[in-house]
């Protein structure tokens, strides 16, 4: 048994059209598109974590040592 039937997605893209109007349900689709992109972006950056650097050494600021 599916979850939404063809039927239950057009009911819902019905009444989202009766709240929304024509005009603004491509902008609310193109919002949540680039949402999920950007999502989906995000999880593949955090999924390989950068290669760690050493710390840079330490400036000595002892007027004795001479460099």
């Amino acid at each position: 048994m599916e979850l939404l039937s063809p039927l239950h997605l057009l009911i819902i893209f019905g009444i989202a059209l009766l709240l929304f109007g024509p005009k603004k349900l491509p902008e609310l689709g193109k919002g949540i598109g680039e949402g999920f992109r950007a999502l989906k972006e995000g999880m593949k950056d955090k999924s390989g974590d950068p290669p760690a650097t050493p710390p840079a050494p330490p400036a000595s600021n002892n007027p004795d040592v001479k460099s």
